[in-house]
């Protein structure tokens, strides 16, 4: 079955975490956290400004993001568990790290130097 979101809004799939054990104790699948990250399967066409004109969507179907905790709708798929966002809700995109910069990597920013002149005075 293929769904189509509308407007804004994005279909994503929770990524899948590991066993969690504390102290040796396996914990029951209704008492875990379910993970905030997932990929977008299909996205909308995007939200219509005042002007009436659309305005695309920032991510796109194959990307991964964060989203908050309690964020969209859950639905159920061919046996498949999806979620329902509104692009709003979607915290950030994760890329991949080789396509940044390493200035970017290390939290660093470029600073422009401003250079300074020195105006002599005629005495």
């Amino acid at each position: 079955m293929y769904v189509r979101p509308l407007h804004d809004r994005i279909i994503v799939h929770r990524l899948e975490e590991g066993e969690q054990h504390i102290g040796g104790i396996i914990i029951p699948d209704t008492a875990k956290e379910k993970p905030q990250q997932g990929t977008v399967i299909a996205a909308g066409n995007g939200k219509t400004n005042d002007e009436g004109k659309r305005v695309p969507l920032d991510v796109k179907a194959g990307d991964r993001i964060l989203f908050g905790k309690y964020s969209g709708q859950e639905i159920k798929l061919d046996g498949e568990e999806y979620l329902i966002v509104k692009e709003d809700e979607v915290l950030a995109v994760i890329e991949d790290e080789t396509d940044k910069k390493p200035a970017v990597l290390k939290g660093q920013t470029k600073q422009k130097t401003k250079k300074t002149t020195t105006k002599k005075s005629k005495k």
